[in-house]
């Protein structure tokens, strides 16, 4: 099964805000996910971001693959720097 990283679009029309879910990559953007491992919404001054970093770090070892935009917000929370050292340690 091929599962991504992305996100789930939610909030009212013109007013959205995201939840940063694991799904399988042939469910529907708004559909079923797996689990919710964060929420992002971009229209709040400054970006509201909160990231699971362990469960974010869980699923990228287990092989799921983040979106272009999932990604950038990853890199910009430094979660792969955390990935790193946690592959590090072990």
């Amino acid at each position: 099964m091929a599962v991504k990283i992305r996100l789930r679009r939610m909030g009212a029309k013109k007013n959205p805000f995201y939840r940063i879910v694991v799904a399988d990559s042939r469910s529907p953007r708004d559909g079923r996910f797996i689990e919710e491992i964060g929420y992002y919404s971009p229209l709040t001054d400054p970006k509201t971001i909160k990231i699971d970093d362990e469960k974010a770090n869980e699923w990228l070892s287990n092989g799921a693959k983040p979106t272009d935009t999932v990604d950038r917000l990853f890199k910009e929370n430094g979660i792969y720097d955390k990935l790193n050292e946690t592959n590090i340690e072990e």
